[in-house]
């Protein structure tokens, strides 16, 4: 076992220990009868200064077009979270399964377009090669993980959409704007791993 992937662990097994942090509810989803499963792959990079991978959807798709994401889509029949979450990395960027080292899984996030997420946490080599699918990837890119932990980078904003408010949470990696789904699955592991550089 590495270095980081012992601190990881006991830093994930520490944070399972409290409440999810704030931010964490999406308040459409009492209006929502039943929930799809899916599952995410949160890859870290085993590196000095570790870093996360994300995706940006590419424009043209139906759901989620231009958005930034960590590799997932839905838990197909007979799967499990962990491995749904390492099919759609090998699938999206080309990650084989057997590259990552799984710490763990965190809490559930329930989106309000009936989505039931699982954030599957894993580390994976640091000069892993990435190949990603063009129908499902139009670009990818790598974020310290000690910067978008950073609760001084985790902006909350609000937008009025659909005759309501809604709080979310953005982040700005050199013009990557990290929010929606993805910048919640953040705020909140910053809270479960309590990461300091």
């Amino acid at each position: 076992m590495s270095a980081l992937f012992d601190r990881v662990s006991r830093l994930f097994a520490a944070g399972h220990a409290a409440a999810p942090p704030a931010l964490w509810v999406d308040p459409r989803i009492t209006e929502i009868a039943s929930f799809t499963p899916a599952a995410v792959l949160i890859a870290m990079t085993e590196r000095e200064r570790p870093g996360f991978l994300f995706l940006h959807r590419p424009s043209n798709m139906r759901a989620h077009a231009g958005q930034i994401a960590f590799p997932g889509g839905r838990i197909d029949p007979g799967e499990n979270p962990v491995e749904a979450a390492l099919r759609e990395a090998n699938e999206e960027l080309g990650i084989a399964p057997e590259a990552v080292r799984v710490i763990g899984t965190t809490d559930l996030y329930r989106t309000g377009s009936a989505y039931e997420i699982t954030p599957v946490l894993g580390i994976v080599p640091a000069g892993i090669e990435i190949r990603p699918n063009p129908t499902e990837v139009s670009q990818w890119f790598e974020a310290p993980v000690d910067f978008v932990l950073d609760p001084a980078n985790q902006v909350r904003k609000t937008i009025d959409w659909e005759g309501r408010q809604h709080a979310f949470i953005e982040i700005d990696w050199h013009g990557h704007q990290i929010w929606g789904v993805t910048g919640a699955i953040l705020h909140n592991l910053a809270g479960r791993l309590n990461w300091h550089g």
